[in-house]
């Protein structure tokens, strides 16, 4: 089995700040990873060095079968989807486009459609609005879409392309509760489909789905636990991840959290900070 990301003692200094330390991390085939941390823990650096866009300072790895060093990374990004709230910096080049005209551009890793388009193209972004249940969107402009269908409208432009490593940073930023699972259950369907693996970001453990596999735990550069979700998703790990007093319980196999903290415990975590 080939892994799909494999990292060897990775590390990641910039000046005299250390941001990543002596990572050893692997994500293998059928594996769908969720990365948790605070702010600062690492987490973009880590997707900065999973596309190509950072180098670590030392250390091996080896992206989809690409080992740093010895392959050509800009044609290793066309085999990486990524999604993140911050491509709303985009909005302006977006507002006028089409729903499809969006997810087309994937395919050709533009912001905006610039290319010559066949109808096979227009037939595959059909597919996919059929598959985040869209249809009824079409024709319709970027604009006036609501944050849920634009979060739903650029995860399948990354499709489009048909990655084998979808990377989605927290995708759920401004969404409310209802276009949040709204959001999950279509990711369910990119799991249960098979198109790709996904690295899903975020900071809130309930959206860690049934079909999200394993979790990778970080804190000021370092991994504190990574493994299959039940042995890694416990009160010690996240209690220690994000300083506070955290315990786990699951429901309809997800995970959810209650917090148990005292005014000098957050006192304490403020002034750290």
């Amino acid at each position: 089995m080939e892994a799909i990301i494999q990292m060897n003692n990775v590390s990641l200094i910039k000046g005299n700040r250390v941001i990543l330390k002596e990572l050893n991390w692997e994500v293998n085939e059928k594996e769908h990873w969720v990365i948790l941390g605070l702010n600062g823990s690492g987490k973009t650096s880590l997707l900065n060095i999973v596309t190509g866009y950072q180098y670590p300072t030392k250390g091996e790895v080896t992206v989809l079968g690409n080992v740093f060093g010895k392959t050509n990374l800009p044609n290793l990004r066309k085999q990486i989807g990524f999604v993140s709230s911050a491509l709303d910096v985009f909005q302006s080049t977006l507002a006028s486009e089409s729903v499809e005209d969006i997810i087309i551009s994937g395919k050709f890793a533009s912001i905006g459609l610039y290319e010559k388009t066949m109808d096979e193209d227009r037939k595959q972004a059909e597919q996919l609005m059929h598959m985040f249940r869209m249809n009824h969107l079409q024709g319709k402009a970027y604009d006036t879409l609501s944050q849920g269908e634009k979060r739903k409208t650029l995860i399948a432009r990354a499709l489009m392309a048909q990655p084998k490593l979808l990377i989605l940073d927290e995708p759920s930023v401004g969404l409310d509760i209802l276009t949040r699972e709204e959001l999950l259950w279509s990711i369910k369907e990119i799991i249960a489909s098979q198109r790709c693996h996904i690295l899903y970001v975020t900071h809130y453990i309930e959206e860690i789905i049934e079909e999200m596999t394993h979790v990778l735990v970080l804190k000021e550069g370092k991994i504190i636990a990574s493994g299959k979700k039940e042995e890694v998703l416990i009160d010690q790990h996240l209690s220690e991840a994000f300083q506070l007093d955290i315990s786990v319980r699951w429901e309809n196999k997800r995970p959810w959290v209650s917090i148990h903290h005292k005014a000098e415990t957050l006192h304490s975590s403020y002034n750290k900070s």
